[in-house]
């Protein structure tokens, strides 16, 4: 066995533990807040479904509230954020960002086109706001859903996905979430699906990042890999760093 596939099984021998140790932190962060309950953004992925499931077990489904935003995404998304809030007993609601994408998008082009790039950064701070309004609204916090292995390059949109009130999955890898989604009893279809933040049409995370989860994990958890793509890890992680920094001031 490898070092890679040994850390990861060493992580499946204390994974109940961790699972408890990261409720344990999302209720005494709610409490300590004094706030009256959690949303979470679901996009139908694994990242989203895990942090949901993790809130549900601290907080109970009377104080977690997942939010499903459309913005022209695939459909396969939808179905699978559906199958997810039937599996959990999540609440969830739909809130069409489309609309609010095509009147800001007009406006914004006035200056230039957008590339798809930052189309999609404008989708995924478009449903931020949307989470915030709600949790502000109802006393709610903003659960984050980005794990370790994007928060180290990067792969989140600085004031969208990037953006919230406390993170339960930041420590965790992409494998490892993958491994906790099992426990946690999250549908098959989305753990097996290809990783993508559905910011248009055919993306996904690896073909954006230019290596894949395995890639990229094995060298955060062993420091091990292809010396070319450590290169590009690192060189992301260099490049991305203004996004998991506060705001310097003078």
């Amino acid at each position: 066995m490898d070092r890679f596939q040994e850390k990861l099984k060493q992580y499946k021998e204390r994974i109940q533990e961790d699972i408890q140790d990261r409720v344990n932190f999302i209720r005494n962060y709610v409490e300590k807040a004094k706030a009256k309950g959690v949303v979470v953004g679901i996009s139908g992925g694994i990242d989203s479904a895990v942090t949901a499931a993790l809130c549900l077990k601290a907080l109970g489904n009377d104080r977690v509230l997942g939010i499903w935003m459309p913005a022209y995404s695939n459909p396969i998304h939808e179905k699978d954020a559906k199958k997810l809030a039937e599996t959990l007993d999540l609440n969830l609601v739909t809130i069409d960002v489309g609309p609010a994408f095509d009147a800001i998008l007009s406006e914004i082009e006035k200056v230039e086109p957008l590339s798809d790039l930052q189309k999609g950064n404008t989708k995924a701070r478009l449903r931020m706001t949307s989470l915030y309004a709600i949790a502000g609204q109802k006393g709610y916090l903003v659960a984050d859903t980005c794990n370790y292995s994007e928060i180290y390059v990067g792969y989140m949109t600085k004031g969208g996905d990037g953006l919230a009130d406390f993170n339960p999955v930041a420590s965790l890898t992409k494998h490892q979430i993958r491994m906790v989604a099992e426990e946690l009893g999250i549908p098959e279809s989305i753990i097996t699906k290809p990783p993508s933040a559905d910011l248009w049409v055919g993306q996904t995370d690896e073909s954006e990042m230019g290596f894949s989860y395995e890639d990229l994990d094995r060298y955060l958890l062993t420091g091990e890999g292809k010396p070319e793509v450590i290169e590009k890890i690192e060189y992301l992680h260099q490049i991305s760093e203004h996004k998991r920094s506060l705001m310097p001031g003078v």
